[in-house]
């Protein structure tokens, strides 16, 4: 590095060549991706291009290069940190946020709709009545047991069961 500093190019091209593998060695130390390594590499060369006027000859030449490689790492998790929690990546926004005006999503939702109602309809007839009052028509226990001659106690245990019926049907369950 000292003969690169007075200017010798192919000197210059030696080091750079050389640093690659401490750097590589640096970044997984501290943990980067194996996929951003390269891009910790060439922050890395950069930095040492811009400030190789500032290493001393008499201090070791792999500590200074370790150094700047070290706070290029962590530049770069704290950037993938920060990228992180602001970007969403393609498969997960697409599973998970389809398009509302989306006709496949709702294709889907009116079948899921239609199982479902299926699903109510094939329930015995406490379970039905009890998922239809409490459930869809969002009543209190007392309300229902009113409206279907039931005791609460009796209303609670047959939308216990149809739930666990309705979650098998719907998840493939026989």
């Amino acid at each position: 590095m000292a003969a690169a500093q007075a200017g010798d190019r192919r000197a210059y091209e030696r080091v750079l060549a050389s640093s690659l593998s401490l750097i590589r060695s640096v970044a997984r130390r501290q943990g980067v991706p194996v996929d951003s390594i390269d891009d910790v590499v060439q922050e890395t060369l950069l930095t040492v291009h811009r400030v190789r006027h500032t290493y001393d000859p008499t201090r070791s030449f792999d500590a200074w290069l370790a150094a700047i490689a070290s706070r290029r790492a962590i530049d770069a998790l704290r950037s993938q940190g920060r990228r992180g929690r602001r970007e969403v990546h393609d498969e997960f926004a697409l599973d998970q946020h389809p398009d509302r005006d989306d006709a496949s999503a709702e294709g889907e939702r009116e079948q899921q709709a239609l199982r479902l109602r299926d699903a109510i309809a094939e329930l015995p007839p406490g379970q039905r009545e009890a998922v239809e009052q409490l459930g869809l028509k969002e009543q209190t226990l007392a309300e229902a047991a009113a409206l279907t001659g039931r005791n609460t106690g009796a209303l609670k245990v047959n939308l216990h069961r149809a739930l666990k019926a309705l979650r098998g049907r719907m998840h493939g369950e026989p």
